[in-house]
């Protein structure tokens, strides 16, 4: 197979350079990004923001004459429609040109040339106009969502450019929505979409006028907010600068530490106050006010702790309580969603494996956590669904589903690889998590024990050659290459590594786009993708994961689709939904820098530093109840590895390459 893998890596090569040259967005000193027009529009594009009250998608670009076109997609997700379903958040377009609201001069602003697009967790527009007398003004807008507030705000200055006075008349424009009462849970919802500013003023040059527009969505018995869009846009700042500055990373590379701030942005962001908790969604004008046992429980959860984003810990616990609230002594399947602000379920697959996720997630981040009331608190969930997985188990000693996360989209049999190795991974951290909690010892070496002879069954079951590649088969009889393939090296298991990865990284799964969900289909969806960085990180092959690493997120942080990871292709117009970000940012911590929680207040490391990078370090990690950096540095052969908290050294080693140390903070 490497003579078929080496021209492909030869092409990758090529098209990252190709993908380098052709970027639309470059990154700035602070960390935004920005897309300076040229002649490459018209160009559009879309991405979603989100706060704890609503979300946007805002619909964007620059048409054929330069101009900026925007449409606002508000979705108000504890504004509830019937049916009361995964779907029935509020949501409305908005349209409003408001640049075309004002005059300067007695005339409409048009005639505009957009000059760039700046993304920095606000969305900041530059654009400039000509005025009637010969005159010129500048145009910059913020563009965000409300931190706390139903509401997305917009705050504009116009400056005079040129070198005469102009005059300037802005309307005080209020446009009030009452809703169909029959088809909301609540009744009628108010929708108020509002421009305010100075009405007249006369701008010398180089002066400037402010004026806000703001879009904002309520119950019949709220009273609407007085925004200050100044004070939420301080707001938004701040909470921007919080994630920014909490786990960094610190690399050669700027576009993979810039994805990675992005990435953690997005993954928080999508949080949303519920009258079921704090809720995190994966967005895309679909799922909100809702939690899955994948996107939630497995995917995002784990990797909160490293964050210390206080409101992303409470709604990864308050997301394990919900399902927690539906073990039952006949061991029936959790769902796989609880809908509605928490009052309903979805269970349209039947069981996806569900309870492996939640198992998988829930002990990851019981440990990561480093909060032993909390793991205490989770643990009858952990042993459920450990307890569930295992009356799973079918002849050959792999646990049954009747689909997985993909939901029937594409074959997953009666068991698959997946769901098997999610229950492997969450038997080796429960064990962890049980000796810190002083359970007894015959229920630590049973979950060691029955993971071992999972992992045996799994490679008999599931171990194959298909197409040619010594890998793993999805399912029993499955014959065709398919991406979660590379499960398996995201949880320790690299009996199959060589075969997996060059089927992975064949013409048969690798796309311009990432991993094909199957060979020989056109269906991409980023999740598998990013798992597959993971797992080729942690099986310690460093060097080919950067490489696909930096093409995958050159393409996503600076290609023509920004700045997120997306979900999937055609499906859902590679929607920025939340988790997938998650996602990527454990290919960080769990890959680049192998980092598995074994207590909790201990994990194993196993740096995984590329060989043209000195060093990389990971600042201001707050798991394991600590505020702790991580500092990898090359010599030589050897690296340099460092953990200091709270001023202290806890670790100083130098190891080999693909070498592995315990972390203790107890110790």
């Amino acid at each position: 197979m490497k003579k078929h893998i080496l021209p492909f890596i030869l092409m990758l090569v090529c098209c990252a350079g190709m993908v380098e040259a052709q970027n639309r967005w470059i990154i700035n000193p602070s960390g935004s990004i920005t897309w300076n027009i040229d002649e490459r529009i018209p160009h559009q594009d879309h991405l979603e923001m989100s706060g704890l009250k609503s979300s946007v998608v805002l619909r964007y670009g620059v048409d054929e004459t330069g101009a900026f076109q925007l449409n606002r997609s508000m979705v108000w997700p504890m504004l509830r429609t019937i049916p009361n379903n995964t779907h029935a958040s509020l949501m409305r377009r908005f349209a409003w040109n408001i640049p075309e609201m004002i005059e300067v001069n007695g005339r409409a602003l048009t005639d505009e040339k957009t000059k760039s697009v700046t993304l920095n967790g606000t969305m900041e527009v530059e654009s400039s106009f000509p005025v009637y007398r010969n005159g010129e003004v500048t145009l910059h807008r913020t563009l965000f969502p409300a931190v706390a507030l139903p509401a997305f705000c917009e705050k504009y200055r116009l400056t005079n450019s040129g070198t005469t006075p102009v005059t300037v008349e802005i309307p005080q424009a209020v446009s009030e929505i009452k809703t169909d009462a029959e088809k909301g849970v609540d009744g009628s919802y108010t929708l108020i979409a509002r421009l305010s500013g100075p009405a007249n003023s006369t701008l010398q040059p180089g002066e400037s006028v402010d004026f806000t527009a703001t879009f904002a969505g309520y119950k019949s018995n709220e009273t609407p907010a007085v925004i200050e869009v100044d004070s939420e846009l301080a707001a938004r700042r701040a909470l921007v600068d919080e994630l920014w500055n909490n786990l960094v990373l610190e690399t050669p590379d700027t576009v993979i530490n810039t994805m990675f701030d992005f990435a953690k942005l997005r993954g928080a962001e999508s949080i949303y106050d519920t009258k079921g908790g704090l809720m995190h969604g994966p967005g895309g004008e679909s799922y909100y006010a809702a939690i899955w046992a994948n996107d939630q429980a497995e995917y995002i959860n784990p990797f909160f702790p490293f964050l210390g984003y206080e409101t992303g810990n409470r709604s990864a616990k308050n997301s394990y309580d919900h399902f927690a609230r539906f073990m039952n002594e006949q061991y029936e399947p959790i769902p796989s969603s609880i809908i509605a602000e928490g009052i309903d379920i979805w269970n349209g697959a039947g069981d996806r494996g569900d309870g492996a996720m939640i198992a998988y997630g829930a002990a990851r981040y019981a440990l990561a956590s480093g909060n032993k009331a909390e793991a205490e608190a989770l643990w009858p969930l952990i042993e459920w669904t450990l307890e569930y997985c295992k009356r799973q188990l079918n002849e050959a000693g792999v646990v049954a589903s009747d689909s997985d996360e993909l939901e029937g989209r594409f074959p997953a049999g009666d068991a698959n690889l997946c769901t098997s190795s999610l229950y492997y991974d969450a038997l080796l951290s429960a064990a962890c998590l049980a000796r810190d909690l002083g359970k007894p010892a015959a229920q630590i070496k049973q979950y060691n024990a029955e993971a071992a002879a999972l992992r045996k069954n799994m490679e008999q079951y599931f171990g194959a050659s298909v197409e040619g590649f010594d890998t793993y088969q999805y399912y029993a009889g499955n014959d065709v290459l398919r991406s979660w393939i590379c499960i398996p090296l995201t949880v320790g298991i690299y009996d199959r590594k060589e075969g997996t990865i060059n089927a992975l990284f064949s013409p048969r799964l690798w796309t311009q786009e990432g991993l094909l969900t199957q060979a020989g289909s056109e269906t991409f969806w980023d999740r598998s993708t990013l798992y597959a960085l993971r797992g080729v990180y942690a099986c310690g092959e460093t060097d080919k994961a950067t490489d696909y690493m930096r093409f995958y997120s050159n393409k996503r942080l600076l290609g023509d689709h920004v700045p997120y990871a997306i979900e999937a292709w055609p499906e859902g117009s590679q929607r920025h939904l939340s988790a997938e970000s998650g996602l990527y940012a454990r290919i960080i911590t769990e890959g680049l820098f192998g980092i598995r929680p074994v207590g909790l207040h201990a994990f194993e490391l196993t740096p995984q530093l590329p060989a043209d990078w000195s060093y990389m370090n990971l600042k201001n990690c707050r798991a394991f109840g600590e505020d702790f950096n991580i500092d990898v540095k090359r010599d030589k052969e050897k690296l340099d590895v460092k953990v200091t908290a709270a001023g202290k050294t806890i670790l100083q080693r130098r190891i080999k390459a693909g070498g592995t140390v315990r972390v203790d903070f107890r110790k």
